[in-house]
Formats: C-alpha cells, structure tokens, sequence
C-alpha cells in the first residue's frame, strides 16, 4: 500500500516537472546589413540575460537556448528585430537601417520639416535630451547642448534673475540681442509661462536663412518651444517632483575678525577699528535651510478626434541668500479637436503663472531694482568691519560709520521688496483642408503680464533716522507694470508630390501683432508709524510738509505695431537635392515714414551626396549632406518713438500765481529711421557614419549687420536736440560651430553616448561713422566709485567687441605708488598719464565655447556626466581692484590686499594688472538615476533620480567664477556683487500611472 501510494504521488511529480523542461539547442548564424556583416551586433533570447555579440565577420553562436525561444536582434542605429526561433539552430538575419533620426520633425518657422530636408543652420532639442535636475528657468535646460547659444546666469543661481541669452555673437549696438521666443507658435512669448516638464523641444534657428521668415525679429536667431500634447488613447497621468537645496561653492577670501586684529596689532589699521565682536557677516547672510520644492502634476489622452493634456504645478524656489525667494502656482491645458471628418482641426493652448517673489535679499538681478542696495548686501559682507557687532546690547541693530557702510541685516529686518505678477496666455489656431494638400489656417493669441512691486522702509531703517532728509519718517513705494500683445497671423499651406520623386511645398501668410506697456508708480514719506506699511500711502505727511523729499508719481504708456507678410517654397528632388526660398516683407511703426517697410529675403540648398551612387558602396558613410543658405533678417528692438518728434516737460512759467508745466520736444525727428539688416552665409555639412555610431554637423557662418541704430550726436543748428537716433554702423561676426554625437558601446544591457559641442566666434565693429554722423569711439563698463576710473571696455572702428582699454601695468615705486608704461615706452605714474597712453588690454569674449555630455545605462541604472567649458578670454576682476587694496581700510579687505597686492599703496586704478585669464571648464551636471522595475496595473513607470549641479570648476582665474557676463558689450567684468555662485543637489521622482 505504501509503495503504490508512494508512486501514485512521485511518478505524476515526476511527469509534471518534465512538462516544464524544455528542449534547448546551440543557434549560430549571420547578422549582417544590406551592405554586409554587423560585427558587435546584439543577440539575446528575449526576456532572459542570455546572450552575446557577433565577431569581425558579423557570425554568431548562442548556446542554451529553447526551441520556442524568440531571438533580439539589435544593433546601434538599426531597427531591433524579434524573431522567434521555432526549432531552428540556424537564423541569418538582415537589419535595416533605423532612419528615425532623418524622418524626425524639425520645427521651423510657421511648420515643420523633416530633419533630411532641412537645409538650414537648426539645431533641436528634445525632451530626453534636457539637462537633469532643477532648472530656474527653461533656457538652463539647453544650457551647453547647442552649439554657437550662449546661455549665461550672471546672478548664479538667484531664483528671481533671468539669464542672458545670445546666439553666434552680438548683433547689434541698440537694439535687441537676443534670440526672439517663439512658444506654440506665439511670437514673443514668455518664459515665466514654461515649466520644466511641460516642455517637449527647444528648435534654434541660428542662420538667417532660418530666420528670415521672421523678418524684423529674427536678426539675433529664433528659438521655437514646443510645449507637450495629449495623444489618442488611454489616459496617462504623470507626477514628476523634486527637492532641491544649495550651498556656497566658493566664498570670498576677505580678513577674518582675528586676521584684521592681526593687521590692528601691526599698526596698519587704527587700534579704535576694533570694536571687541568676531562677526562672518557674509555667513549671516546665507539662507542656510534653503530648500525648494517642484511639483507638477499633469493628464493627457482622448480619442481619435480629440486629445487634450493639462498640468498644474506649484513652485518654490529658496535662494543661498536670506529674504530671496519666488513662489510660482500656474497651469497649462491645450486641446486638439477634429471635425468635419477630419477637414477642421482646432487646436489651443491656455496658461496661467501667478509668482509672489521676495526681491529684498537679492533684487532682480536686471538692474531694474527699486530698492536701492537690494544687490548690495554681500558686499558689505566682504568689507564691514568684522569686528563690529551685528546688534547692540539694548537689541537694536549696530551700524558702522566706516566709507559706504551699512548692516545689511538691518535692511532685511526693517524693509520690504516683494513682488506679484501674473501672466496669461491663451491661443486659438483653425486649420482646414480646403483639398488634398492644401490647408488653410488662422492663428489667435493673447498674452498679458502684469507685476506689482511693493516697497517699505521702516522709520526704524538706517537710511530714515532723523538726521537724514526723511527725518525719522518711514518711506512706500508703488510700481504697476503692464504689458500685453495680441497676435492674428493665417496661412495658406499647399504640399505635394510629383511622379514620386517631386516633393512640393509651399506657404504664404499674413502676420499682425500689436502690444503696448503701461507703467504707474506713487511714493511717499513722512510716515509717523509703520502700523499701515505701504498700504495708506495718503497718509504721509511729505504730502504737506515741503521740508521732507517731495512724493513722486510717474505714469507711462507707449505701443508699437507689426505687420507682416511672408511665403516660403520648398523643394526636393529624389530625397537628394533640396532648396528652400523665404521673403517677408514687413512693416513697423517704430520707423520713419520713408523707411516703414522693409524686405527680407532667404534661399538656401541641401545636397545628400550619401543618396549618389558614387558613395552608395562606401559602407563608413551613411548620411552626407551639404548645406548653404543666405539669408537677410532685421531688427526692430529699439525704443518707440525714435523717429518722431515727441514733447517732454520743460521749466515752469508763473501766471496768475500759478505756475505751469512747459514741454518742449524731447527728441529730433529722423523719417529715414529704417531697419538694421543682417546679411549671413552659412556653410553646413551633415554627417553620419560607421553605421550612424558617429555622426554630427560642422557650420561655418559670416554675418554682416548694417545700418546699426545707434544715438548720434546732432548739429545744432539745423537741430532742435542735440542727438538723434540714425543708422550708420556695421557689425561682422565670423564663426565655426561643431556638434559630434557618438556611441562608443551599445549591447543588450550597457550602452554608453557621448555629445559634444563647439563653437569659435569673432565679432568685430567695422564702421562707426560715415559722412554726417560720427563717433570716435563707444564705452561700455563704466566702473563705480570711488576713484572715477571710467569705463572698462571701448568699442573702435575696425576694433574687435569686447576690448578692455586701459593703461599697461610697469610696476611700483619704492614707496608703493603705480607705474605705468607710456605709449613711448618709459614709465610714469598715475597722475601723468594721459589718453595717448591707453591701449587694448585684454577681451572678455570668449572666444572658444564647448561642451562634452556622457551617458551611461545599464539595465535601469542610467548616469550621466556633463561638462562645459569657455576659452580664450579675460577677466577684469573689480572685487581684487577694489577690496584688494590696503586704501579701502579701514573697511574690511580681501585677503590678498596684504598678501598678493602688499606692495601696493597707492589709489586705486584700472589697468591689466587686474586682467587675468578667464579660461575654465566645470563639472556642470551629474546624474544618477534609477528606473524602478515594476508589477504594477496602476503604476506603470517610476524612476528616481539624484543630480548635483556646478559641482566642480577648473581654472586659473583668482576669483570667485570665472563664468560672467559674456553677451552684449559689457563682457568679461567680474563686478562688486559678492552673491554667491551655488552648488545645487536635487532629489526628484518620476511617476506615470
């Protein structure tokens, strides 16, 4: 009984495990493309890890694997191919080519192109291709990724500045000089209305022939943002987060309280400097529990005739800096409806941003402070007295005497500098299909920020102690900014195909946009308490009393109309020859009556030498193409009213015992005032190779900008002013821009990517004056006080931008005075030198920029590593110019006033003994992630993720960064604003369910 028992349990055990054994074999073959064997090819058993690589010859040989067992068959740039192996042992396999990447949308003025048909200078970049971790503004997330864009943080990381923005080098003198933005298709648009994850590409339109579409906004390049949309399907909803905290990457190196006391028991400083405290000022400042928040929140789906996608998100951005904060809350929902079978689309986007941002600890970065000293704060950090105390006894705050001193903590306490703004933007865009091919549309938008500023200053505050003009009294301040555009733009769009080989498109259209600014603003003082802050501005009493600073109102308004009509027609022969031609003409108010209007042209071809049959048999070469383009692009970006005679207030004049307000004309009259035109050639080869593993583009461009706006002086008479806004100049900027992708490994598991970019630029002033209207020269950097040293950098006729001009350091006297060189050579000290002696000195336009990115994955591990770097310029460092010197006692001093500059004792002055080189590369970006396996019906993906920014710089410069303002023409100065660069760690997640 037990034996049959036994057998009855352990034979069917036995048959049912054999049930689950299958059958295994040794499968070889070939992996090969249409022009031969693949060595290094993947081969895997789907689903498992076992696998292998094909040799030299493209043979392979995979053992263990089950007869019903499907083969992945994959290579770098070919289409993955799954076979199942249904008992076979041998499997000859043929990859094809993946052409994603010349099939990939291109988004280009007014439409899109495939990336093989482009034949312009366009770089994109797509949403997997950002840089990682938190960004302050949507510019940081291209930052480096595209070649010749020069995106610069002047306030380092400061949540309530901008970044300065400038493509292939400077434009123009007066008028804008950065990229115009284009957001779905809204020209104009603005930045604040963008978050992070609600973006899907960033397309740049570097060369004219790109631009000109754009006519009088395109002269300094285009950047297209492409926001994301729902697809037809299930709905998707995506959680993305993160935490993010800063910390100082480098800290001035001023005289600690013991190292003045040092100096004091020397005898350098006075024994009465030392007020008995050991104060770090600049430590006091520093927000040290800093922490900021990111969340958004967005779903997107719907059915065949109808997708939508809406996101909200909430934003709170802490600054290294105490009282420096922005609060960001908005949304985004943009829709897409088809009709009349399939003939109508409907498609709209609709925005909100609503931003509280606290201003008083950092200002806002665009010099349109209200508040004055907002910037200041760490300054005082580096040359306050660390002896003194930050508080009297009795609680109230300390303030030294000492030259342009004051406690900023003081000011944090007793002030307020806040800010709210709201910005809107809704569009509205109808496409019909009037016949095959032929589309006509008509595009709406609206967009409106308004901000409202709001300043206090306690009578508690320094600055309102009663032996100044406030005498004890608080002070308030009201700022109201406005400014709204609206935009009507329609096209008609034709595309098709002759014999096969024909490829036609063609597109006209009309463009409208008007927008306007309004400004008001109110203060007043002699506020007996500060019960109503800056909330009863009636109530002051300087309303009444003449004896304080009479209140001030101001109110502004100004507008200004484009418009526009433009066409383009593409063509393409064979998918091997390609041109394009592009005119606007457009008008605007901005210019004179003789000049309202003005034409620009653009044509460009392509050549894919790759599709002739005289390279169709070189196996390293699949993709060749070369481009040529020209184009002409203007610019519009000047004040309104240049070219009118426009009233202005004069004296008063008495009457009755009344007295009147006179006006006068502000400005002359100039109805020739036209545009500028910038006129450039570009040359562009694209390539790709060694079965696309490597591949890149190299640009080479000149651009002329002529007729530059500039303000001349006028000759009076016949004028009634003495200066007049006229066109004269001539800009040239030479440059070569590479980008090279690689990917050096790619196997089933592991696969490593590297990008790099380059650029070389030139840019040089080759006329200033003609036969009515000259100027000798133009200064730019005008240095503060004390010692009225002048401005930094001049600007010469045939001269390149950028040059600091100055005097040629020779060295000390015995007793610590300057020597400088003469232009004769001998050496003389400060008070003998004159103009004739000043020369170039140095350049602060850098004139080589790059940026190396590697990515590794492996499985769901991914890191990636990403450096950037500028080259060939100079720094003036101010902070050493200033606070290096021993004349700034008895202020506080940096470190090297008694080390490196000792020997100096002397005023100080501006020459290249402060000129250093600026040469660096940082450790810009690293990025650890990890996508977590899931067995989920809720959860579909989730990947974490760790970055850390700014985390390293190489260079020999003695300041703190050497990574300043290098767009425009205050370029290479290292200013007086001691805020603090940051290194930035972020711990995020990503949820999709």
């Amino acid at each position: 009984m037990k034996t049959n028992l036994l057998r009855s349990i352990v034979l069917p055990l036995a048959f049912l495990c054999l049930g689950f054994v299958q059958a295994q074999t040794t499968v070889s073959g070939v992996v090969s493309d249409q022009n031969g064997p693949l060595p290094g090819a993947s081969v895997v058993v789907k689903g498992t890890t076992n696998g292998t690589q094909t040799d030299f010859d493209g043979n392979y040989q995979l053992a263990n694997v089950p007869d019903d067992a499907i083969l992945v068959f994959s290579y770098v740039s070919f289409k993955t191919q799954e076979v199942p192996l249904n008992g076979q042992t041998t499997l000859t396999i043929t990859l094809e080519a993946d052409t994603q990447s010349l099939e990939e949308v291109v988004v280009v003025g007014y439409g899109t192109q495939k990336r093989k048909e482009v034949t312009s200078s366009v770089a994109s970049v797509k949403a997997e291709d950002f840089n990682q971790g938190g960004a302050r503004s949507p510019m940081d997330l291209i930052q480096g990724k595209v070649a010749g864009l020069n995106i610069t943080r002047t306030r380092g990381n400061n949540p309530n500045s901008s970044t300065s923005i400038q493509l292939r080098g400077v434009s123009s003198i007066r008028g804008d000089v950065a990229p115009l933005i284009v957001i779905d298709g809204i020209p104009g648009g603005d930045l604040d209305l963008l978050q992070q994850d609600d973006i899907a590409s960033i397309d740049v339109l570097k060369d004219g022939s790109a631009a000109a579409i754009y006519g009088t906004r395109g002269n300094a390049g285009v950047i297209l943002i492409t926001t994301k949309r729902g697809r037809s399907g299930k709905t998707t909803t995506e959680y993305n987060t993160y935490i993010q905290s800063e910390f100082v990457d480098k800290k001035p190196d001023y005289l600690s309280a013991s190292e003045f006391r040092d100096l004091i028991a020397q005898g350098v400083i006075s024994e009465d400097q030392d007020f008995g405290y050991s104060t770090d000022l600049y430590d006091e400042l520093i927000n040290k529990s800093n922490l900021s928040q990111y969340h958004n929140l967005s779903m997107s789906g719907g059915s065949e005739s109808t997708t939508f996608r809406a996101s909200i998100v909430y934003n709170e951005a802490m600054g290294i800096a105490k009282e420096n904060e922005r609060e960001q809350f908005g949304g985004r929902f943009s829709i897409n409806h088809k009709a009349l079978d399939d003939k109508l689309t409907i498609q709209s986007h609709l925005a909100a941003n609503f931003i509280n941002a606290n201003l008083l600890g950092g200002g806002t970065g665009d010099g349109t402070d209200l508040l004055g000293g907002a910037t200041a704060n760490f300054e005082q950090a580096i040359q306050r007295n660390p002896t003194a105390p930050i508080y009297n006894e009795d609680g109230t705050f300390y303030e030294t005497q000492a030259y342009n001193n004051f406690n900023p903590l003081h000011r944090l306490a007793d002030r307020i500098y806040e800010r709210q703004e709201e910005v809107i933007s809704g569009d509205l865009r109808l496409t019909l299909e009037l016949a095959k091919g032929l589309n006509a549309s008509v595009f709406g938008s609206y967009v409106r920020s308004n901000y409202n500023d709001r300043v206090f200053r306690s009578k508690n505050d320094w600055d309102q102690r009663e032996s100044t003009e406030y005498q004890g009294t608080a002070y308030a301040k009201k700022f109201n900014h406005l400014e709204w555009s609206k935009t009507l733009e329609s096209t008609i769009e034709y595309k098709t195909t002759i014999a096969e080989k024909h490829n036609l498109g063609a597109i006209v259209g009309y463009s409208y946009q008007y927008s306007t600014v309004e400004e008001f603003s109110a203060d007043n003082s002699g506020f007996t308490n500060d019960g109503f802050l800056d909330w009863k501005l009636e109530s002051g009493n300087a309303l009444t009393d003449t004896s304080l600073p009479r209140p001030q109102l101001y109110s502004f308004k100004d507008d200004n109309l484009l418009v526009g009509f433009f066409g383009r027609i593409n063509y393409g022969f064979n998918d091997k020859y390609f041109a394009q031609f592009v005119l606007r003409r457009e008008g605007s108010s901005r210019f004179g009556d003789n000049n309202k209007w003005g034409n620009f042209p653009a044509a460009s071809v392509g050549w894919a030498i790759s599709e002739e049959s005289f390279l169709e048999n070189i196996d390293v070469i699949n993709q060749l193409k070369l481009r040529v383009g020209y184009g002409v692009t203007g610019n519009q970006g000047i004040p309104n009213y240049q070219s009118m005679i426009t009233l202005s207030e004069g004296g008063v004049y008495p009457q009755g015992g009344v007295y009147y307000q006179t006006y006068g004309a502000a400005r002359n009259a100039n109805p020739d005032l036209k545009w500028e035109e910038k006129h450039e050639l570009n040359f562009g080869l694209d390539f790709a190779l060694l079965q696309n593993r490597l591949s890149g583009s190299v640009d080479v461009y000149q651009r002329k900008t002529k007729d530059l706006l500039y303000n001349y002086t006028a000759q009076q008479p016949a004028f009634v002013r003495n200066s007049i806004y006229t066109n004269v100049g001539e800009l040239e900027n030479k440059g070569i821009e590479v980008v090279i992708s690689a990917t050096p490994v790619s196997s089933e598991n592991f696969q490593w990517n590297v990008d790099f970019t380059g650029s070389y630029q030139s840019n040089k002033l080759t006329q200033l004056s003609d036969d009515n209207f000259k100027a000798n020269w133009l200064q730019f950097g005008g240095l503060p006080s004390p010692g009225n040293l002048g401005d930094a950098i001049r600007l010469e006729e045939g001269g390149s931008v950028g040059n600091f001009y100055g005097k040629r350091f020779a060295g000390f006297t015995d007793d610590g005075k300057w020597l400088f060189y003469k232009a004769d050579g001998s050496t003389a000290q400060a008070s003998e030198m004159n103009e004739n002696d000043l020369t170039i000195i140095g350049n602060g336009v850098p004139k080589y920029q790059a940026s190396l990115g590697n990515r590794f994955t492996y499985k769901n591990f991914d890191l990636s590593i990403f450096f950037r770097g500028k080259f060939a310029y100079d720094i003036l460092n101010t902070k050493d110019l200033y606070f290096g010197n021993k004349k700034w006692l008895p202020n506080n001093l940096l470190k090297s006033a008694v080390t490196k500059h000792n020997q100096l004792d002397d005023d100080p002055q501006y020459s290249d003994y402060y000129i250093e080189s600026g040469d660096f590369v940082k450790l810009d970006n690293i990025t650890f992630g990890y996508n977590v396996p899931l067995e989920s019906k809720y959860l579909e993906s989730m990947r974490v993720y760790v970055t850390g920014k700014n985390l390293a710089t190489f260079t020999g410069y003695s300041g703190i960064d050497p990574e300043l303002e290098d767009t425009g023409f205050t370029t290479g100065i290292d200013g007086r604003d001691f805020y603090p660069r940051t290194k930035t760690w972020t711990l995020g997640l990503n949820f999709r369910f």
